[in-house]
């Protein structure tokens, strides 16, 4: 059954978890978010950069309130795979400073994935909008 603290600490988590996306989708609209993809090779970036800043804001909210939070897990995987394989390749960057920060963005997303691949299976638990989808 768990400690008392430990539905708290699921919606602690949900928080944490999903600010990453929420907060960082808001950028995926401006031109310079645009510009970097473009220059990273992501096909028609003007088109699939706003839609990916909306699909991770939408997988972020639903995390966060805990309304079809697998759902919502699954925006998110759909948002990190091409954004991981896509702007992270640390293996094609010469420059080792350079090389060494994309293999921790690499990382970082994931640890992300795996995050996102457990709420898909486990849903978001307590103080959630739809507690079971």
């Amino acid at each position: 059954m768990g400690c008392p603290m430990s539905k708290w600490q699921v919606l602690l988590g949900r928080i944490l978890y999903s600010a990453i996306f929420i907060l960082s989708s808001l950028s995926h609209f401006s031109g310079a978010t645009i510009a970097y993809a473009e220059n990273r090779g992501v096909p028609m970036a003007q088109i699939f950069v706003p839609l990916f800043g909306l699909i991770a804001l939408l997988g972020g909210l639903s995390i966060l309130l805990g309304y079809k939070a697998r759902l919502g897990a699954w925006l998110l995987i759909v948002f990190l795979l091409p954004a991981t394989l896509l702007l992270h390749q640390f293996w094609n960057v010469a420059d080792p400073k350079a090389a060494m920060i994309e293999h921790i963005m690499f990382m970082k997303n994931l640890a992300l994935l795996g995050s996102a691949l457990l709420i898909a299976h486990f849903g978001s638990g307590p103080f959630s909008v739809s507690r079971q989808e």
